[in-house]
């Protein structure tokens, strides 16, 4: 089957069968499609370099999402079954729909883009400069539980620097929307080449997902690796002093 003019790992029809889908001789459709969207996740596959939204995403304002995230957080406590008179759950579909706008997907209002200043490299520093172990806390929009990990960006100047403390929040900018790691990777690395205007950058994600350790295969000690190279560091003897430089130990305060 192909999905969107791609070609899809569709199931077969003795997997269909065994889940359900095929009953009396005919697909069942809602079956098929949620099969499909469970496989699809599974892959963690990413529709596009942009994250998917719609173009009304900023019509409403912060304020009445939160309105609308409460009242439909609250229904689906109801429906699972929660007593939302207790004293400890009362609270919690506002504090939910506060967390989703103002905290953990604030990242998806380009009015919470970081503003970055460059400045003249004065002092010639021509080498490569790397910013280890930048922590990653991030969503993973297949589940909506947590990618939570460390980033390492590296960058050869074109004339500019940029504030070190700058490379942490576009990785958090980016990092707090519902992601994919291939595509949060690559989001990182484009923002990166524009804002410091070389295309010598380096980015490398390695992260825990919680989907995997948390539901699923349960799968507690895996991690996942991302990265993107360009200009200079897809050269391989750039890309060797890079590690070279992510094996040293971390410095302790």
């Amino acid at each position: 089957m192909k999905l969107n003019g791609t070609s899809s790992n569709t199931p077969s029809d003795n997997g269909l069968k065994a889940n359900g889908v095929h009953l009396n001789g005919h697909y069942n459709a809602q079956a098929v499609d949620e099969l499909l969207a469970d496989e699809i996740g599974e892959a963690h596959g990413a529709s596009s370099i942009d994250t998917p939204m719609r173009p009304d995403a900023f019509d409403l304002d912060d304020d009445l999402k939160i309105d609308l995230i409460e009242e439909h957080f609250r229904e689906i406590m109801s429906v699972l079954g929660l007593d939302l008179t207790d004293d400890s759950l009362k609270g919690s579909p506002r504090r939910v729909a506060k967390m989703y706008v103002k905290e953990i997907f604030r990242g998806l209002n380009p009015a919470n883009k970081p503003q970055s200043t460059l400045f003249d490299n004065k002092f010639r520093y021509n080498e490569m400069l790397v910013e280890k172990d930048i922590t990653v806390q991030s969503y993973c929009e297949h589940h909506f539980v947590p990618i939570i990990g460390k980033a390492h960006v590296a960058y050869i100047s074109s004339g500019k620097v940029i504030g070190l403390s700058k490379l942490n929040r576009i990785v958090e900018y980016f990092s707090k929307r519902p992601q994919v790691q291939e595509r949060l990777t690559v989001q990182i690395a484009d923002e990166l080449k524009r804002v410091l205007e070389t295309e010598d950058v380096a980015v490398i994600i390695d992260a825990k997902h919680l989907c995997v350790s948390t539901r699923g295969v349960h799968d507690v000690n895996s991690s996942t690796i991302t990265a993107s190279y360009g200009g200079k560091f897809q050269e391989e003897a750039t890309r060797q002093e890079l590690q070279r430089y992510l094996a040293q130990p971390g410095v302790t305060i």
